[in-house]
C-alpha cells in the first residue's frame, strides 16, 4: 500500500501576495523617481520646493533664461526612457524570480514525460506557498505512479510464471506419454485434467481481476447480508468437510455496486478463511453492519498467528502467506488480490488485521446506498 507523504513546511507568503508586494514596491520606486524628476525640472530654484507646482513653474521651464525647451525636452525624454528601461529590466527580473519554481516543475514534468525515471522528484525548497504545494503534490503523484508501475511489473512477472507452470507440466506429461506408448493413459488424463482445470481457474481469476480494475460493471442496490448468506450456503459443504464452523450475523447492509462482483468478493473471503484455518474445530465469523455513510463487512477466522508485516502483503497477487491446511481448492493466489480490486472498484477500503489468538480479521468498508444517492444528488 502506498502512503501519501507530504513535505513538512512552515507557512510562507502566497505567490499572489509576493507578486502584489513586488509590483507595489516597483511602482513606489518608479513614483519616487518621477517625483525626483519633477523636482529637478519644475521646482528647482524655488524657496518652497515642497509645494505643488503651479502655472508659473511650467512657464519658467520654457523661459530661455532658465533651462529652455531645448534643454528640458531632451532631459524629459531621457528620464522617460530610463523609467521604461528600468521597468522592463525590473519586471523581467521580478517575474523570473517568481516563476523559477514553476520552471523547475515544468522541467521535471517534461523529464518524466520523455520516458524519464519515475524515481525523479522535484523536492522544491523553501516555505509553503502555491508553487511548493504544487511541487509536493507532483512528487506524491510520482511516488504513487512509481509504486503502481512496480506493482504491475511484479504482477506481470508473477502471472507469467503462474501461467507457464501448468503449461510446462502439461508438456512434460505429454513428452512422457509419447516416449512410453505402453503407459497407462488413465492416470495421465486425470493429471492433465487437474492441470488444465487449474490453468482455467487462473485465467478466469485474471479476467475477473481485470474486470474489477476497469470498473466495467452495472451498479445496482446490493444487500451485503444476503450476499454473505448466499456465499455461506455455497461453501458450507467445504467447511463441514474440514470441521470449520461458519457463524453469520448482522443487519441488512445495502450498498450500490455489482452483485456478481460483491458475491465473488465475499466468497473469496470465506474461501480464504476456511482454507487458512485450524486443522479441526476452526471457526469463521461473518458480520455485516451499517453506519451513517458506510456499510461494513467483517470476516474473521481462527488459524495460525500472523505478523502485521505478513498480513499487509496478503493482498498482493500470487501472495499466499502461510501454507494452506486444507489442500482442497487450493486457489491460484489471487483470492485476496481480487477482493482488494473489487473493494477499490466500489470506492471502499480493505483492512487486514492479525487476530491476537491467531487467524485473520478482514474488514471491508463500502459506501452506503444513501451516501451514493447523496453524491449523485450533489453532482446533479
Amino acid at each position: 500500500m502506498t502512503r501519501k507523504r507530504s513535505v513538512d513546511r512552515r507557512q510562507g507568503l502566497s505567490v499572489r501576495l509576493k507578486l502584489t508586494l513586488s509590483y507595489a514596491a516597483f511602482l513606489e520606486i518608479a513614483g519616487a523617481l518621477l517625483l525626483a524628476a519633477v523636482w529637478m525640472f519644475l521646482l528647482r530654484g524655488r524657496s518652497d520646493s515642497l509645494s505643488v507646482p503651479d502655472r508659473t513653474d511650467f512657464l519658467r521651464v520654457f523661459d530661455p533664461s532658465n533651462f529652455g525647451p531645448v534643454v528640458f525636452i531632451p532631459a524629459g525624454i531621457l528620464v522617460l526612457a530610463f523609467l521604461l528601461m528600468f521597468g522592463l529590466v525590473g519586471g523581467w527580473i521580478l517575474a523570473g524570480r517568481m516563476l523559477t519554481p514553476l520552471i523547475r516543475i515544468t522541467d521535471a514534468t517534461r523529464r518524466v514525460a520523455n520516458n524519464g525515471p519515475l524515481s525523479h522528484r522535484i523536492r522544491l525548497p523553501g516555505r509553503r506557498d502555491e508553487f511548493r504545494e504544487l511541487a509536493d503534490s507532483f512528487d506524491v503523484m510520482l511516488a504513487q505512479l512509481e509504486a503502481h508501475v512496480a506493482e504491475q511489473q511484479r504482477f506481470a512477472a508473477n502471472a507469467s510464471h503462474e501461467l507457464r507452470t501448468p503449461l510446462a507440466v502439461t508438456q512434460a506429461l505429454l513428452d512422457v506419454a509419447r516416449n512410453d506408448p505402453n503407459r497407462d493413459t488413465g492416470e495421465l488424463v486425470e493429471r492433465l485434467r487437474v492441470i488444465n482445470t487449474r490453468a482455467i481457474d487462473l485465467t478466469e481469476a485474471l479476467l475477473l481481476l481485470s474486470r474489477a480494475n476497469q470498473r466495467s460493471f452495472t451498479r445496482e442496490h446490493v444487500d451485503l447480508s444476503l450476499m454473505a448468506e448466499e456465499a455461506t450456503e455455497t461453501l458450507l459443504p467445504l467447511a463441514e468437510k474440514h470441521g470449520v464452523t461458519i457463524e453469520t450475523t448482522g443487519d441488512m447492509s445495502i450498498t450500490i455496486g455489482s452483485q456478481a462482483l460483491l458475491l465473488q468478493m465475499i466468497t473469496n473471503l470465506l474461501h480464504n478463511a476456511i482454507g487458512h484455518n485450524l486443522p479441526e474445530q476452526g471457526i469463521v465469523w461473518v458480520n455485516t453492519s451499517i453506519h451513517p455513510n458506510s456499510v461494513v463487512l467483517v470476516v474473521e477466522n481462527t488459524g495460525e498467528k500472523l505478523t502485521s508485516e505478513l498480513a499487509s502483503t496478503l493482498t498482493e497477487p500470487f501472495q499466499r502467506g502461510t501454507e494452506r491446511l486444507h489442500s482442497d481448492h487450493a486457489g491460484v493466489g489471487l483470492g485476496l488480490a481480487i477482493v482488494k480490486s473489487i473493494t477499490r472498484a466500489h470506492d471502499g477500503t480493505l483492512t487486514l488485521t492479525p487476530r491476537p489468538a491467531g487467524g485473520l480479521r478482514v474488514t471491508v468498508r463500502l459506501p452506503a446506498a444513501s451516501a451514493h444517492t447523496q453524491e449523485d444528488g450533489d453532482q446533479a
